[in-house]
């Protein structure tokens, strides 16, 4: 072969391949969204449409939001945090690991006593006079560790509140998270359980056994914020979408309570 024909076809192969590079699209980071077990159903199905109406990639990893506030001081790759209370947002703020203007009070949610569907146990709490430890009887009341999981340190206040703490807490299954006291109710490894409301709806192997007031244990707020090391274009887009209208739909739809137009909480 000629020196000028291969100069020729040289040409020509270093054409097809730099538009074969223009003609493929370079794939994006899936967006890594760290949200508290709570968040689950709802969380998933937001993270579809997002994806369905191709504005991205969305992958969760869903836990107690103490265990994801200790990942993301870790240098877990999360490119925005959901807590499910206010002090584990707290502290990954102190640690200036998160945007402080992105922080924003989200979601709301109810605190409620459930027992296995078939069962026959009630508990009315805003009457009172509640036997909570005697309806649970030889079996457990399952709930989330009140010393790091959000909905246990919440339903550990309202039985205090109640009066009902010292009666009931050598009976406690402590799990790491909520979706797990939710599981042993479901699995009639316990009388009764400490979930959230929208928990207990998710699930149709429980029904809801009595709800806590609302004024005994502190307002259930979940934050939102983006993750400091991740604060760029994609980030800021899932987040806008969490937090507009189309989100907010499937969050009401799945029983949590919208807590205004999200004001900033730092």
């Amino acid at each position: 072969m000629n020196t000028s024909l291969t100069r020729t076809m040289n040409s020509l192969l270093g054409g097809l391949f730099a538009v074969a590079l223009i003609a493929t699209p370079v794939a994006a980071e899936d967006l890594t969204i760290f949200a508290a077990a709570s968040l689950k159903n709802a969380a998933e199905d937001i993270g579809k449409a997002y994806e369905a109406a191709g504005k991205g990639k969305v992958v969760y990893s869903f836990a107690s939001s103490s265990d994801l506030a200790k990942q993301i001081e870790n240098g877990a790759p999360a490119s925005i945090f959901i807590s499910a209370d206010k002090k584990w947002m707290d502290y990954v703020q102190e640690k200036n690991l998160i945007v402080p203007d992105s922080r924003k009070d989200l979601l709301g949610n109810t605190l409620t006593l459930i027992a296995p569907k078939d069962s026959g146990l009630t508990a009315d709490f805003k009457a009172g006079n509640v036997d909570l430890a005697g309806l649970i009887g030889d079996s457990k009341l399952a709930m989330g560790d009140p010393e790091s999981v959000p909905a246990g340190r919440y339903g550990k206040a309202a039985l205090e509140k109640l009066g009902l703490w010292a009666s009931v807490e050598p009976k406690v299954a402590r799990t790491k998270d909520v979706r797990a006291a939710l599981a042993l109710v479901e699995r009639g490894e316990a009388a009764a359980g400490v979930v959230y409301r929208i928990d207990a709806l998710v699930s149709d192997k429980v029904k809801i056994a009595g709800e806590f007031p609302e004024d005994s244990h502190p307002p259930i707020v979940y934050p939102i914020a983006i993750v400091a090391e991740h604060n760029d274009d994609a980030a800021k887009a899932f987040y806008s979408y969490l937090t507009g209208d189309e989100a907010r739909a499937v969050f009401e739809k799945y029983g949590f309570s919208i807590l205004g137009p999200g004001a900033a909480t730092n």
